[in-house]
């Protein structure tokens, strides 16, 4: 056994395996490899862009919660309003109510009065026709004497 001969036979099976792996494995390997760093840098500008339209959108959201917070304010602060509106107008229309009731029962009461003035008129000339019966000693015939009747009751 030679120990040359064997050094240059495994030398030269080592190239040609070393020659054979880069012409017909190696492409395969260095394209595989080429398209996963692409898609590692895929994923990574993905990642990155992601994160860039979360906190777009967190930015977004606390923009939109401010604008809901003011636009609740502003509806909560026009309730109040409306509400004391509200209650302003009841008020008014309560106290226009009550002088009408009070118009009313002073209209009504000088209704009554004036009833009662006819009744005490009616009654006078009734007593002055009786104590001018008495006076004369006759009877006074009140359909007769209507108009001197009515006139002693306008006079009282």
């Amino acid at each position: 056994m030679n120990l040359n001969l064997t050094l240059i036979g495994q030398s030269l099976t080592f190239f040609l395996f070393a020659w054979f792996c880069m012409k017909f494995i190696w492409p395969f390997i260095k394209n595989a490899m080429r398209e996963r760093q692409e898609t590692i840098a895929q994923g990574l500008a993905a990642g990155e862009e992601a994160e860039r339209k979360l906190a777009e959108a967190e930015s977004g959201a606390e923009e939109e919660r401010a604008t809901a917070k003011a636009e609740a304010a502003q509806i909560i602060e026009q309730a109040r309003q409306r509400a004391g509106q509200m209650i302003e107008d009841a008020r008014a229309e309560a106290r226009e109510e009550g002088e009408r009731l009070v118009e009313a029962a002073r209209s009504e009461i000088d209704q009554e009065v004036n009833r009662a003035r006819e009744a005490l008129r009616a009654q006078v000339a009734a007593l002055a026709v009786s104590g001018a019966e008495k006076v004369l000693g006759e009877t006074i015939d009140a359909s007769r004497h209507s108009q001197m009747l009515e006139r002693l009751a306008a006079e009282l």
